[in-house]
Formats: C-alpha cells, sequence, structure tokens
C-alpha cells in the first residue's frame, strides 16, 4: 500500500494542473491516478487529428447518452478522454474563458471568491499567450495560446459577410470585448503541437522525486475512516490496490466520473444508493444532478466550386502536410481548421453572447482521398451553432454497483423550451451570416437542415434531427451553499473531511466559452486553495 500526502484521481484537464502545483515545493508527495494510458499518439499530438482523436476508441471512455426524449430518442456520442491530458488531448483546442459576468454569477450564487476579479489572476497565471502578458492575459504561464493561422481557411470571405450582418470584429474575445467575429485563439504551441494539459504542467515536471503517475489506474473508490476520506482503492494490471492519503484526496475525473466515484463511495443520493445495494456514507442529493452542456445545432452549404479545406485532404497533400508539421510544426495540418468564430446575441436585451457559432470550411467527416481511387467528400461550410447557456438539466447516475460499468448520462437537452427558441434564434443569425456576399457567392445550396425549413415548427424539427453537444459536460458537482450543493466554495465536499472535487463538475453554470480554460483555471485557484494560498484579487476593468 502507498502512502503520500495527496492522491489526485484523473489526470486531466485540472489534474495535471493539480499535480504540478501540489508537488511544486518539494515538500509534499503526489500520487496520480489516470484510468487511461499516455498521451503519445499522432492523432494527439497533431492539432488537426482531433476529428479522428474524439472518434478513437482506445483515447476515449466511449460512453453515449441514454436515449434522450427531446431528440427523437436518439443516443448521443459522449467522447471523453481516457489518457494523459484528459479531453484536453482530443478537444478541438479552443482557448475562450467565457464572459466576465459567468464568473460573477458564480459568486452571486454564494461562491464567494470566485467572482471574475477573483479568478482572472488564475486565468494569467494559467497561459503563456501570443499577445504577452497584459491586464487580460499570461505571457509566462504553461498553457501555451496561439491565434488560429485562417490564410488558407477562406476567413476573408466570412469575415466580411459577418460585417455585412451587423457583427463586430475583435481580436480578443478574453478582453475588453466578448462579442463578434474573430479568428479565435487554441492550445497549441509554437511547434505546432497541441497544449493539452499534460504536455504543459505534467511532463514538465514528471521526474520530481515527490511525484508518482499511476496509468492504467481505475479507481473504484475513497476510502473512509470516520468520515474522512483516507486513500483511494483501484484497479491496477489486473490487481487491485489502495493507497493512503495523509491529507487529502482529490476527484478530478471530469463531470461525468467524478460524480461516478463518488456514488460509488456511498456519497450521493440517498434512495439511489441504497436501491444498488450501496451503503450512505453522505446522503448529498446533488451528486450528479444539474448536468448541463453547450448544446449545438450543425448548419452545412454546399460550396459553389471545389475551394474547401478538403482540397488539403487529398493524399498526396496530407503526406506532405504531415512532413511540414512533424519537421517545422508548420502548415495547413499545425492549426485549427476554423474560419472564424461568432459570439453573439440573438436579443438586444441580453447582457451577455448566447450564441457561438465555429465556422469551418470543411465536413467533420471529410477523410483522405485521391483522384481515382477515392472520391473527396463534397466540399462544403460547416457551421457549429452552439447554445452558450442552457437551461436544460439532466444528471449523471449509476447504471450498477460495478466501477466497471459506465454511468447512466442522461444530458436532457432541450427540454427548457427556452434552449429550442435560443437555438432557432442561433440558426437564423448564422443563416443571415451566411447569407451575405462574399460568403454567399461560395455557396451552391443548404444541406443540412435545408433552407426550406424555416418556420418555428419546421425549426424545431430540425433541431429534435440533428441536435447534439459539444463535449462540454458540467455542474455535476455544483459548488454552492445551498442543500443541492456538493462541494462548498473551498471545492470540499459537503459532510466529508479530506475530500475535495477539482473538475469542470464544480461549475454552479456553464460558462459562455470552451470549458477547458475554465477548468485549467479552477485547478490553479483550487492548488492554491488546498496549499493555504491565494493570488491579489485582479483590477483589470471591461
Amino acid at each position: 500500500m502507498e502512502e503520500v500526502d495527496y492522491i489526485v484521481v484523473g489526470a486531466g484537464s485540472a489534474g495535471c494542473v493539480l499535480a504540478n502545483r501540489l508537488s511544486a515545493d518539494g515538500q509534499k508527495t503526489v500520487l496520480l491516478l489516470e484510468a487511461g494510458g499516455e498521451d503519445r499518439h499522432p492523432l494527439v499530438r497533431m492539432p488537426v487529428g482531433f476529428m479522428k482523436a474524439l472518434q478513437r476508441r482506445s483515447l476515449t471512455w466511449g460512453y453515449e447518452s441514454e436515449p434522450e426524449p427531446h431528440l427523437n430518442g436518439r443516443r448521443l456520442p459522449i467522447p471523453r478522454g481516457r489518457l494523459l491530458g484528459g479531453s484536453s488531448s482530443i478537444n478541438g483546442m479552443f482557448h475562450i474563458r467565457g464572459h466576465r459576468l459567468d464568473f460573477d454569477e458564480w459568486r452571486d450564487l454564494g461562491c464567494t471568491g470566485w467572482g471574475y476579479q477573483d479568478v482572472l489572476p488564475y486565468f494569467l497565471r494559467s497561459e503563456s499567450n501570443w499577445r504577452g502578458a497584459g491586464p487580460f492575459h499570461g505571457g509566462q504561464g504553461p498553457l501555451q495560446i496561439r491565434h488560429i493561422d485562417t490564410r488558407e481557411l477562406l476567413d476573408e470571405p466570412l469575415r466580411a459577410a459577418a460585417v455585412r450582418a451587423g457583427h463586430a470584429v475583435t481580436d480578443d474575445y478574453d478582453g475588453e470585448h466578448n462579442e463578434g467575429i474573430a479568428r479565435g485563439d487554441v492550445a497549441i504551441d509554437a511547434r505546432g503541437r497541441r497544449s493539452s494539459s499534460a504536455r504543459a504542467y505534467l511532463h514538465p515536471v514528471r521526474d520530481r522525486a515527490n511525484l508518482r503517475v499511476h496509468t492504467r489506474a481505475v479507481a473504484t473508490r475513497v476510502l473512509m475512516d470516520n468520515g474522512r476520506a483516507v486513500g483511494v482503492e483501484y484497479t491496477r494490471n489486473g490487481q487491485l490496490q489502495q493507497a493512503r492519503a495523509r491529507c487529502e484526496v482529490v476527484l478530478s475525473g471530469g463531470a461525468y466520473n467524478s460524480p461516478q466515484l463518488l456514488m460509488l463511495s456511498g456519497i450521493g443520493p440517498a434512495a439511489h444508493l441504497k436501491g444498488l445495494g450501496i451503503p450512505v456514507v453522505v446522503d448529498l442529493p446533488g451528486v450528479g444532478g444539474n448536468l448541463v452542456e453547450h448544446p449545438r445545432m450543425m448548419l452545412m452549404y454546399r460550396a459553389s466550386a471545389p475551394v474547401t479545406f478538403t482540397n488539403q485532404l487529398r493524399l498526396d497533400k496530407a503526406v506532405w502536410s504531415v512532413l511540414k508539421w512533424a519537421l517545422f510544426g508548420k502548415g495547413a495540418f499545425a492549426t485549427q481548421i476554423c474560419s472564424g468564430t461568432v459570439l453573439l446575441k440573438t436579443r438586444p436585451e441580453l447582457d451577455r453572447p448566447d450564441i457561438q457559432l465555429l465556422c469551418n470550411p470543411v465536413r467533420f467527416d471529410a477523410g483522405l482521398w485521391f483522384p481515382g481511387l477515392v472520391k473527396p467528400k463534397e466540399h462544403s461550410f460547416y457551421i457549429t451553432v452552439c447554445q452558450l447557456h442552457a437551461k436544460s438539466r439532466g444528471r449523471v447516475s449509476l447504471r450498477s454497483a460495478n466501477p466497471s460499468d459506465a454511468p447512466k448520462i442522461a444530458l436532457n437537452l432541450f427540454s427548457a423550451p427556452e434552449d429550442v427558441e435560443s437555438m432557432r434564434a442561433g440558426l437564423r443569425a448564422a443563416r443571415q451570416i451566411y447569407a451575405q456576399s462574399p460568403q454567399a457567392d461560395l455557396i451552391d445550396a443548404e444541406t443540412i437542415p435545408g433552407a426550406h425549413l424555416n418556420s418555428d415548427t419546421e425549426l424545431a424539427q430540425a433541431i429534435r434531427e440533428f441536435g447534439g453537444i459539444t463535449h462540454h459536460p458540467v455542474g455535476t458537482c455544483a459548488m454552492g451553499v445551498g442543500p443541492d450543493a456538493v462541494v462548498d466554495p473551498q471545492l470540499r465536499v459537503r459532510g466529508v473531511a479530506g475530500l475535495r472535487v477539482v473538475d469542470a463538475s464544480i461549475m454552479p453554470t456553464i460558462p459562455g466559452g470552451n470549458t477547458n480554460a475554465a477548468t485549467v483555471m479552477i485547478a490553479e485557484k483550487a492548488a492554491d486553495l488546498i496549499l493555504g494560498r491565494s493570488l491579489p484579487t485582479a483590477r483589470a476593468a471591461v
């Protein structure tokens, strides 16, 4: 049996940060447990590889949702990273924090110390931004943040069309102006490699004598002694093992696995646990509840000419692009395939954007092709219409008391009528942009959902047919002060000593941006909370 000061369960976006920060002074020993393996696969390192990495079973948990009642009973694929770096090793690498009011909302819900001015210093500490250090960005942090190189991604027609549709141009969503069209920032380093939490935080310090990393280690329960978490039971190499924590156990498994492990350990809704024969340690009804995602809807246009990124997927060109990436960190495969990102308000009275558009000059099911051997996919423009502040809530629950069984994930998307209304408005806003020249000059016809679908009823039906998720689950171990709160503002699990949750599951509401940046911030701040430190609050004016 190993004995250390801190056990961190999950080497994902948050866990790698904690392993780095908690072991930094060399005084405390840290054990990091990761259910998956290493992050060496080329699809993980090469930015364009994320489209395939998301679908690769060896890199993910292979989860899927329960039948979604408001999406025609469809089961949605839920790719979550099962490797070092977690989902930061397979995601689209976008780095957008969310609006400042998103974090002030956390503070106003009773989460003292989590307002925008409180969390901004931890965002700054986490990043090395291409803009350099300033009031809104860090210049010496572990995460390498670059702008998307859009020169070959048809960005100019899109930007001009967005301006004609009435949208502003902004250079920085995380600065003064969180609205308009921008190239977008991504977590990619100067060598064209993905800057995941594992690459940024864990690998540079993995040889520390006081840090141990166990891969292929699947946690099965938290060990308890008189109301205190004292260790973790896990399986590794076919054997059941235990590790003891002298100070604290920290769960960083994400919005699905952290509540699953709590419930397997007897911490959760009492009736649910009793029904599965799990002894109740603490009755916490909020565990697994409050699940919220960024719902998405696809919008696709057939191009009027063969001008899209599909040209770069011709086999001979793709081989050259891979070589350029491997040798020089340059070229078409060394960045995100996104012409631009638009944050917009569908109603003028809103205090922050409610829709995000991710505009891609390629189909997401595009693959390699070669003349005379494999036909290319149809040249298309693919837009993800993402709703930033959904009202619908789902739940994560146990399928059984067996830790090997995947959790039940009921997303319950579009159960709130307001979400359907917001998504319809987002679709119409996206259509308005793509109807403007010069972008419209590159389009032949709308193929999904189809230009003939215009009425509220028709668009609602299209959402049920094509709606999905953007892989940003949060909220299932929500921070707060009410009866449904799972952790307090110090991220300590209510009713249990020596146990915290540090990952996206603690977000009480979902921020209006790609959630990886906020998850890294949470871990940066949590490390200080655990070690009894804090950074001064920021004074950046927005």
